[in-house]
């Protein structure tokens, strides 16, 4: 094949000759398009505006793993930013099966793990709260109440590209620090050709089928359909059409330990002093560790780490200490996940001066588990036993405990559903040869909803066990109790059912675009715009804060045995976290020491959760089994507003300078944000006394008042970026932008009461209100950052690159308590009172660097591609219960409150390494692929509490896909995920005090692709 080379047509004999999905991409930047038709190049453009192929030369279709590699090289190389992509050559054939694996095969992407999938992606180790997602260039909701997406809503076979931007310029929307993750689904006329695929993907997770699964079947399916077509009219018009439908019905098996979580307060660092026996593990009396026994018996004490203003350290300085939860507990899942979502696309060309796409995106998925829980309470503290007998590890975490503790047998029954709209229209017009005109309208919309029905049935007295630490998990040793025996759980029976995280985000957007293309040797167009959007996000409040509860206990004249036995069922599963534990998880002895069959082993008595909570629900004489019902006006209610207008200048660059080519851009965004927050707090009435003092008294019936609040600023982001062309084969590239990252939504919140005088002396309303309390700050700040990038990229060939980035990233914000003074109106009169809350501090931080991208392909067939991220950053992120905490009250003085017993975290999400590889091999019609990931250990903020540290360990994963090409029409797929069933371990608070360790098995599908 004979292509002609840039700098002087002389055929390019060896050396890379770019693909016309490249040649196009370039073009399209060169012309000033927006930045994102650097991913949206289609692969079936017109081959002779891109190259001239020698009439007498046949050409050879490169497909499968090969293609898909060939682009992703073609996309970075050709991009004007600093960009790695993956795309299809046709709908159907993204080589993933979520987006979310699509995303990690991505040089310095990773991911956090749920329910054995991809969920959020990181980008470079820097965690999702500072990235943005866009879709076909638009931003995506979520039901999180953050700002990053859960990949999985998505179907990877509806997708048509995905890409993720490192490196910004001034077109692009802002959000993103470390990145933009941008997807786009098929633009018809474009795609060029007819297409009709059908696919249909059997599913089977080997550790579902030892589950007797009362929510799915063993076997699942994905059926997918899709049709794309174009019509062109003899009066020059022409119309295209795409739709796709795809249907999900499978399980996702997960077994658990479980220990009690720090985003409440039900983790303690109990003291574990010998010489003290008034609290902690060695107290006098039986009870909680981490109350006192005598004196003020002050409780939920343990380790106190406020400073004692006489010596400056922590009050409990230099007292050891031992980490431990109200619970230790086993889970059992029986999972379902269905999902329908729809993709449709219409364009429509009425002339060749006028494109007009329309698209739209449902997503409808329902997540259902049937938890089985035995739950052992733990922070009780058994005298001369306990304290005597722990044994810990270096940072306070426990590997032997002994004791007498209540036993529960629980159970949840717990349904998310989500739904996603995503709707665009975009209006491209060119005006003259020169000027182009783009005005793009979308809307987006995700609901969310959770409901949970709570049991327990527990021991009627304190059984003594034991428990010693594993090469993974708790072993439990019982005297003389069988687990699996249901009458031994008949006391303190209840039930809850909950709904809950009710929310609802909404974006609607508008912009408009131009790009007028310059007559000059050097600049080749000039691009610039307008943007407004309103982001909305509502999470309806109740008794719970975050939902509501109905709370039932089992009534005096019932039965607990006959409920219990009434709905009791077999144990669901066979070989219960075999492949994470040293054998039996529980094993009963008698008093002498001997093993007890009957209780030993990894099973305990269950229940039907439905079954469970309609019976006691029913023993009460008001007893209703339903769930309740969230209000709009509640205190605990999050109602969010974020207006948004934005504009932007860019200038894309072109010429030939010291015999090299160079290209780029460089512009200025400007983005002026205004938040509004709306919240209820109980209405008070102010009541004078016959001496003339006031005090506060709630309203008799009971009425809630509305109150708002706010905030704004406005940002300015420059970005610049370069290439050189050195060679034809090697160039360099730098980048230069101001990022932002603003504060999750439902951070943005408004929840205040009022702290009242309690002297009984204050005669006005300012003496009678001293202060504030509330969570939610809407005027908290975007951190923002100054990043770096510089680059070497060597294109040896079409299935080559070595590629090496060095990047780094200036931040200036973080996160810390600040006392500022707000304004409320009561009883008619404006009072300034003061109240500490989380704000973005002046602080700076760093990040420095370094990515590696490699791929190679033998004549064999054989191929391997690696991409390895690592990252260092002093970026700290301190606990606010035992780490250092300070205060800055409105003056601007810094005091420090505690002197934390743990290290600070780093950047929510951050990984130092990231790694990803496939070796692949395709011959023929045939084409398989395994594929390793690893990211290193990473802080996990809670959605309910972020402020608290919980870190998830390194782990790698293995992937592994095949397919067989059987004719034009046909072709078979099998792919596995989590090949070797890499379990997720979470450790708490600090990394060596184990939290929770998730097994999910690996997930095997097989499917059959046809195509016409």
């Amino acid at each position: 094949m004979s292509l002609k080379s840039r700098d002087n047509n002389n055929s390019t004999t060896g050396q890379f000759a770019m693909r016309p999905v490249a040649k196009w991409v370039r073009t399209a930047v060169i012309a000033g398009m927006a930045s994102s038709c650097v991913f949206t190049a289609s692969a079936q453009e017109d081959q002779g505006k891109a190259t001239e192929v020698e009439e007498d030369v046949e050409i050879i279709s490169v497909t499968g793993t090969r293609r898909t590699i060939q682009d992703q090289i073609a996309i970075k190389r050709e991009a004007t930013t600093v960009v790695d992509g993956l795309s299809s050559e046709d709908i159907g054939d993204l080589p993933a099966l979520s987006i979310g694996e699509a995303l990690e095969s991505i040089t310095g992407a990773a991911s956090h793990r749920e329910n054995g999938g991809a969920t959020e992606i990181t980008i470079r180790g820097l965690g999702p709260f500072l990235s943005a997602t866009h879709i076909n260039g638009r931003e995506a909701t979520n039901g999180s109440g953050d700002r990053s997406v859960n990949f999985s809503q998505f179907p990877s076979e509806l997708v048509k590209k995905v890409a993720i931007y490192k490196t910004q310029d001034a077109s692009m929307i802002e959000g993103g620090v470390a990145g933009v993750i941008a997807l786009e689904t098929i633009t018809p006329l474009d795609f060029g050709k007819q297409r009709v695929s059908a696919e249909v993907k059997l599913n089977y997770n080997p550790d579902e089928g030892n589950v007797d699964n009362s929510l799915q079947s063993d076997a699942g399916y994905r059926g997918t359909f899709s049709y794309v077509d174009q019509f062109e009219f003899d009066n020059g018009q022409a119309v295209g059409v795409s739709f796709g439908l795809q249907r999900q019905d499978i399980s996702q098996p997960e077994a658990e330990y479980r220990s009690s979580s720090p985003s409440g307060s039900s983790l303690w660092a109990c003291l574990n002093d010998p010489n003290n026996t008034n609290e902690g593990f060695y107290r006098s009396k039986a009870g909680d560790c981490e109350d006192q026994v005598s004196g003020e018996k002050l409780k939920n004490q343990g380790y106190q780490t406020k400073i004692d203003s006489q010596t400056g350290k922590a009050e409990s300085d230099g007292t050891p200490y031992a980490w431990t939860g109200s619970s230790r507990s086993y889970r059992q899942n029986e999972t379902s996940d269905e999902r329908d979502a729809m993709f449709f696309a219409l364009q429509y060309q009425p002339s060749a001066d006028w494109d007009v796409n329309f698209d739209a995106q449902i997503s409808d998925r329902t997540q259902k588990e049937a938890r089985h829980d035995l739950i052992f309470l733990q922070k009780r503290a058994t005298p001369g036993v306990t304290g005597p007998t722990l044994v810990t590890n270096d940072v306070g975490g426990i590997l032997h405990w002994e004791g007498e503790e209540r036993i529960e047998s629980a159970g949840e029954q717990f349904s998310r559903e989500e739904n996603y709209q995503g709707y665009g229209i975009n209006i491209e017009h060119t005006v003259t040869d020169r000027l182009t005109v783009d005005l793009d309208l979308a809307y987006s919309k995700t609901e969310r909803e959770e409901l949970q029905i709570s049991n327990r049935g527990r021991t009627s007295s304190q059984t003594f066990f034991s428990w010693d630490m594993g090469d993974e998990i708790p072993h439990f040793t019982l005297t003389d109790f069988d687990v699996t025996d249901i009458s031994n759980f008949t006391d303190s029976l209840r039930t809850r059912l909950d709904r809950e995280n009710v929310r609802e985000n909404e974006v609607i957007s508008a912009r408009l675009d131009f790009d007028y293309a310059l007559d000059g040797n050097v600049f080749t167009s000039v691009q610039g715009g307008i943007r407004t959007s309103e982001m909305t996000f509502l999470q309806y409040g109740g008794g719970q804060g975050n939902g509501s509860r109905n709370e039932f206990t089992l009534d005096s004249g019932t039965e607990a045995l006959d409920v219990l036995q009434g709905c009791q069922i077999d144990f669901p599963e066979s070989g219960f976290l075999s492949s994470v534990s040293d054998g039996d998880i529980v094993t009963n002895v008698d008093s002498d020491g001997n093993v007890v069959a009957s209780g030993t082993g990894s099973s305990w008595a269950t229940y039907d959760n439905v079954c469970f909570s309609q019976a006691v629900a029913g023993s009460n004489v008001d007893g209703v089994f339903a769930y309740p019902e969230v209000e709009y006006e509640n205190t605990g209610t999050i109602d969010v507003t974020e207006k948004t207008t934005s504009v932007y200048l860019m200038a894309n660059y072109d010429t030939e300078m010291f015999g090299k080519f160079i290209r780029g851009n460089f512009g200025l965004r400007i983005v002026d944000t205004e938040v509004t927050s709306i919240g209820f707090r109980n209405s008070f009435d102010v009541v004078t006394s016959d001496t003339g003092v006031l005090s506060l008294r709630e309203s008799d019936n009971g009425s809630l008042d509305k109150i708002k609040s706010g905030g704004d600023y406005t940002k300015y982001l420059p970005s610049f970026n370069l290439v050189i062309d050195y060679s034809e084969d090697i160039l360099f590239r730098a980048g230069i932008y101001r990022g932002m990252s603003r504060a999750d939504p439902s951070d943005l919140g408004y929840s205040r009461t009022f702290e009242e005088d309690k002297d009984g002396t204050a005669t006005s309303i300012s003496d009678l209100l001293v202060g504030v309390n509330g969570s939610g700050n809407p005027d908290t700040q975007p951190l923002m950052s100054w990043n770096y990038d510089a680059a070497f990229e060597w294109y040896p060939n079409e299935d080559s690159i070595l590629a090496l980035s060095l990047y780094y990233k200036q931040f200036n914000g973080g996160f810390q308590q600040q006392t500022v003074i707000e304004d409320f109106t009561v009883g008619g009169e404006t009072v300034s009172l003061p109240i500490t809350n989380s704000v973005t501090s002046d602080e700076d931080s760093e990040i420095l660097g370094l990515e590696a991208s490699f791929s190679y392909r033998w004549d064999n067939g054989i191929g391997m591609k690696f991409g390895y991220n690592y990252a260092d950053t002093d970026f700290e992120f301190q606990d606010s219960l035992y780490g250092d905490t300070f205060e800055t009250d409105v003056d601007g003085n810094t005091t420090q409150l505690t002197d934390g017993i743990i290290e600070s975290a780093s950047v929510p999400g951050f990984s130092k390494h990231v790694f990803s590889s496939q070796l692949y091999y395709q011959i023929g019609g045939f084409d398989t692929a395994v594929i390793y990931k690893y990211r290193s250990e990473y802080f996990q903020p809670y959605t309910t509490n972020g402020t608290r540290l919980r870190y998830v360990d390194g782990v790698g994963v293995w992937e592994m896909r095949a397919s067989y090409k059987i004719d034009e029409h046909f072709r078979v797929k099998a792919e596995a995920i989590n090949l070797f069933s890499a379990p997720k371990s979470q450790d708490f608070f600090v990394e060596g005090n184990l939290g929770e360790v998730n097994d999910y098995g690996p997930r095997l599908f097989l499917g059959l692709s046809y195509k016409l």
